[in-house]
């Protein structure tokens, strides 16, 4: 693994390749990579890009980093596909359309499926954001799967966040009902060649005016198109500029990072608290017999589960694991 982080540290695509397969496939060196590379995170600034099935986010994106590389800025994307819940394959074709930065070295394309995690995103995408900000790069976007109405995560991780939108995806009504339209700090509509760009701008201006009482950044509607020229994309990303001064000046950015950082805390005790709880399921002892007894009706689940944590936290050494 020395070696692995040698070159990873001599900035070696082929082993950021890798240290993010050793993360997203949660191998037995993920903790002391993460480790050892959590000193040299946040510099990077991280876009989230999100919207329907659909929408041209994979191009929209390429635009994008196309227009942040005349600034000579190092981009990583981290894109997120959806996963088969049948045969638990993902095509990862978003890059396809990224081609256009395939020998670019100041740019790397990461795909990522799913596998079962909800909320528009991989379980590791955070952990590969962090690798990629070690790494080095400015800018880091993450593309999220076709979402829906609840499908939020990327909130949780972007500094920004896109939502792109299409004409004709939906009537007025819509767009003020779904819950991704709050999330936004920049609206994209794209494909704005297309007839029905006006109106959806209109509608969202509409829903904008709604919310103006509860909000202090007003998110820009920008119009784009990925096949006429690129237009909109230079506005799009000086939206997006905007917003990180915005951030900025108002104190919002820093205590965003450290909400982020607080939370992350709580998200691995969690998982380390599930890891505990399963490793005691999996053998014989009284966790496994007090769930005998739910299952027989002798105990209810919330006495169970009350003496559950005690046995574990009174057999735990605490103490011992303590630094």
């Amino acid at each position: 693994m020395k070696e692995l982080m040698n070159r990873f540290w001599a900035g070696e695509h082929r082993a950021l390749a890798r240290v993010i397969s050793t993360v997203e496939n949660e191998l037995p060196e993920k903790d002391e990579i993460l480790k050892e590379i959590y000193t040299k995170t946040g510099g990077a600034y991280i876009l989230g890009v999100t919207g329907s099935p659909g929408a041209g986010k994979s191009s929209l994106v390429d635009s994008l980093v196309k227009e942040i590389r005349k600034s000579k800025e190092l981009v990583g994307i981290v894109a997120v596909d959806p996963t088969s819940p049948f045969t638990g394959g993902a095509i990862l074709g978003d890059r396809i359309r990224m081609n256009t930065h395939a020998l670019d070295q100041g740019v790397f394309i990461r795909s990522m499926g799913t596998r079962g995690s909800l909320g528009g995103l991989a379980k590791t995408t955070k952990e590969v954001v962090k690798v990629m900000d070690a790494f080095g790069m400015d800018w880091i976007i993450i593309e999220t799967v076709g979402v829906g109405q609840a499908e939020l995560d990327i909130m949780y991780i972007a500094d920004s966040t896109i939502v792109v939108l299409t004409p004709g995806a939906g009537d007025s009504i819509q767009t003020m009902k779904a819950g991704i339209m709050e999330i936004a700090d920049i609206f994209a509509i794209n494909k704005c060649d297309l007839p029905g760009a006006d109106s959806i701008e209109m509608e969202v201006q509409l829903m904008l005016n709604f919310r103006d009482d509860h909000i202090k950044w007003r998110p820009p509607v920008v119009k784009t198109s990925t096949y006429n020229a690129g237009q909109g994309i230079g506005e799009l990303l000086d939206a997006v500029k905007k917003h990180r001064s915005y951030l900025s000046e108002k104190g919002i950015f820093l205590k965003k990072r450290q909400e982020r950082a607080s939370n992350e805390v709580l998200d691995i005790i969690n998982y380390q608290w599930d890891r505990l709880v399963r490793q005691h399921l999996g053998k014989p002892g009284p966790v496994s017999e007090m769930l005998a007894k739910v299952s027989a009706r002798e105990v209810d689940p919330y006495t169970a589960s009350s003496m559950i944590v005690k046995q574990i936290i009174e057999g735990a050494d605490f103490q011992k694991n303590c630094p």
